[in-house]
């Protein structure tokens, strides 16, 4: 795909940030920071929810050998509770940028709302379908916590987080009534929220 031209000619290190896992009703949120090398660029990279898990894999693994350089950082499910889902999302965007091993000049964020950083920062509206970076960022998030979810199926099994990822499928709504929340559900998202109630 092709990025748009505004972004492509800033100039000095852009560091992308995105996140994944907001919705969820379980689990962590997942941030990444990228600073991409313009000598040796990334083909398709796209909004990670555009691209098949085979796709993004491919990606992920292309993004860590070729970025200058990159951090994955997270909020708890602990964290979401205690501070909301906005702000845990910031706190994780923060976590991931300070990760990163270079100084970014510039970080550009997806969506309406930037990170406390010590750094000039821009948020961008459908910023992983319009900067580079930030579609790597999205990648690497994804990545990292599909992984987490499948690991986590294996732990709590019943639950269908292998293939929903903690998402409020019916399925996921269903094993919640019949099962009980685990120690990794979201105590503040209402559809858990009704079940301790219930209980």
């Amino acid at each position: 795909m092709s990025f748009e031209p505004n972004f492509l000619s800033l100039t000095g290190y852009i560091a992308g940030v995105d996140e994944v896992g907001r919705g969820p009703l379980a689990g962590a949120v997942v941030t990444a920071a990228v600073i991409l090398d313009p000598d040796k660029p990334i083909e398709g990279l796209n909004d990670s929810k555009k691209l098949t898990e085979k796709k993004r894999i491919v990606l992920a693994e292309q993004i860590k050998e070729r970025a200058l350089s990159y951090s994955i950082a997270r909020a708890e499910h602990e964290e979401v509770d205690e501070f909301n889902i906005f702000h845990a999302t910031l706190l994780a965007m923060k976590r991931a940028v300070a990760g990163l091993d270079m100084t970014p000049d510039m970080v550009l964020v997806d969506g309406k709302f930037c990170p406390q950083i010590p750094y000039p920062c821009e948020a961008v509206i459908k910023g992983d379908s319009k900067v580079a970076a930030i579609s790597a960022a999205s990648i690497l998030a994804k990545v990292s916590r599909d992984n987490e979810m499948i690991a986590l199926d294996k732990v709590y099994p019943g639950y269908g987080f292998a293939k929903h990822k903690g998402y409020p499928t019916k399925f996921h709504i269903d094993a919640l009534q019949t099962r009980g929340i685990t120690p990794i559900h979201r105590k503040s998202f209402k559809p858990v929220q009704k079940i301790i109630n219930q209980n």
